[in-house]
């Protein structure tokens, strides 16, 4: 039997967005995951109980589900395994993205590398067990610009980017005009 549903188009149905993601973390570190997730945000706790908290931070029902199991252990170094490298999220613009920074660090949470990628500026951050999130905001004004950048034979010899001295970044992104501002 063909179905006639699979058969109507030969595209790769894509999702339209990222619904939420699920972390796994042990009983000693659940509290501690809950809080920096939700400072990190700027999230709230929609339901929590003995298993598991649904963290929310737009008009979504969750964005994030931490579990705790005890049946596991922290990997103690989560860059020398196999799995998910980080977890990216673009905000709107270079003052978004220095409040964010002026924000996390008066909760204790400082960035770990903050670098211009190119075609876009970021800062990434690690969570109590050692999951990495990256914050973002893209430098071109179109997608297309971004994609143009990539193609150049300067963004191949170097497609990682250059890091951001993150106090002179701030100082420049809070006093400087955002359209004069030149961080390449």
């Amino acid at each position: 039997l063909v179905s006639t549903i699979s058969n109507m188009n030969s595209e790769v149905i894509r999702p339209v967005m990222i619904g939420h993601f699920g972390l796994r973390t042990t009983p000693e570190r659940f509290e501690a995951m809950i809080k920096w997730h939700v400072d990190f945000f700027g999230g709230r706790v929609v339901l929590k109980n003995e298993k598991a908290a649904f963290i929310a931070y737009d008009d979504e029902h969750h964005r994030l589900v931490i579990v705790q199991d005890p049946g596991h252990a922290v990997i103690s170094n989560k860059h020398s395994a196999s799995g998910i490298y980080h977890i990216a999220f673009t905000l709107n613009s270079l003052a978004d993205l220095v409040t964010s920074y002026e924000q996390k660090k008066a909760k204790g949470i400082e960035p770990h590398w903050p670098v211009n990628h190119g075609m876009s500026t970021s800062m990434y951050y690690f969570d109590p067990d050692g999951n990495e999130f990256e914050l973002q905001v893209d430098n071109f004004a179109t997608a297309e610009e971004a994609h143009q950048f990539m193609a150049t034979a300067e963004y191949a010899q170097n497609p990682i980017g250059v890091d951001i001295d993150i106090e002179e970044f701030t100082r420049r992104v809070a006093t400087i005009q955002m359209g004069e501002l030149d961080l390449l």
